[in-house]
């Protein structure tokens, strides 16, 4: 018998929760909320729909908060979610079912469907350059099939493996750590598996509130750690390209008082300028010193509702 958890790390995300949470519960997955210092009703919306909440003092980025919630787990699976992810129905069963069809794969990936209809597939990455998908010439495969990358929106992982390997890059505060991911997962298993039968709907964007200063942090946590991965790799460093670029668009924003694009591209900037100076995404989020996370509700039993049969058959 196979048991999973469902992981979701929560910042500002009360007005997604409640579908993302719902959706699990319906499956039969029980859930661990990580808190990052929500400022709204996360937590509370969390205990309310049953989940375990391990709640931080301060926002720990994604990955670092991920990685609480893997060690807070007691399953023989992750379920990797984002907060404006909703899984459909049998899309559990399904990914579990492709972990049995599949025993030496570590790592599944459901079908997601952006707010437009649109299927998000990513084949190809900054970490393997030789992979190519032209515009206008991606084909989403119609059954399981393998590929190198995925989104970490949503995906199943061997929680022995996920622990193995030490989980997401902690030096990443945000962006670029699925790629990471992903990548030394395909060092250690034979194969990362593209499962269209299980579906997520993926409401993007949705997972935290906007707020003033938000597209700077963002684009500069982007841009960091564009140049912390490639580093990372033995790949080109691209952050005194992005910095030029990204300084000259500042610029020309400027120039035309347009305040979105400001932020935007200054953000951009700075973020390929303190890698240049050596500064670390950490420090600059001011994570100096190891979390200290608190457990909130009953802890998260090492097993769910969902079951594989016999047969193959995903059974509540």
């Amino acid at each position: 018998m196979s048991f999973i958890t469902a992981i979701i790390v929560a910042f500002d995300s009360a007005h997604a929760l409640p579908s993302c949470l719902d959706a699990l519960k319906q499956a039969g997955v029980p859930s661990i909320v990580v808190d990052n210092a929500s400022r709204d009703d996360s937590v509370d919306v969390a205990l309310a729909y049953g989940a375990t909440v391990v709640r931080h003092a301060r926002n720990e980025g994604y990955g670092r908060a991920n990685n609480t919630g893997a060690r807070t787990a007691l399953s023989e699976f992750l379920l990797i979610v984002n907060p404006d992810v909703v899984v459909q129905p049998g899309c559990v069963a399904e990914l579990l079912n492709a972990a049995r069809r599949y025993p030496e794969a570590g790592f599944f990936a459901p079908k997601i469907v952006e707010p437009d209809g649109r299927v998000f597939f990513q084949p190809r990455s900054l970490l393997a350059p030789y992979l190519q998908n032209p515009k206008g010439h991606l084909a989403i495969p119609e059954a399981d099939a393998c590929a190198p990358f995925f989104s970490g929106a949503c995906f199943l992982v061997r929680r022995s493996l996920f622990l193995e390997i030490g989980g997401f890059d902690e030096n990443i505060f945000l962006f670029y750590e699925d790629d990471d991911l992903c990548r030394r997962i395909a060092e250690r298993s034979p194969a990362l598996i593209f499962v269209p039968a299980a579906v997520v709907e993926h409401q993007r964007g949705r997972s935290t509130r906007a707020e003033p200063g938000r597209v700077f942090r963002s684009r500069w946590h982007l841009a960091w750690s564009q140049a912390y991965v490639a580093r990372k790799y033995g790949l080109p460093n691209p952050a005194p390209r992005v910095f030029m670029m990204n300084s000259l668009k500042t610029i020309g924003a400027c120039a035309g008082f347009n305040r979105s694009r400001i932020e935007r591209y200054a953000g951009s900037a700075a973020g390929a300028l303190d890698f240049l100076r050596g500064r670390k995404a950490l420090e600059a989020a001011g994570l100096d010193d190891p979390a200290v996370p608190l457990v909130l509700g009953e802890p998260t039993p090492p097993n769910a509702t969902i079951a594989i049969a016999d047969d193959g058959a995903a059974v509540s």
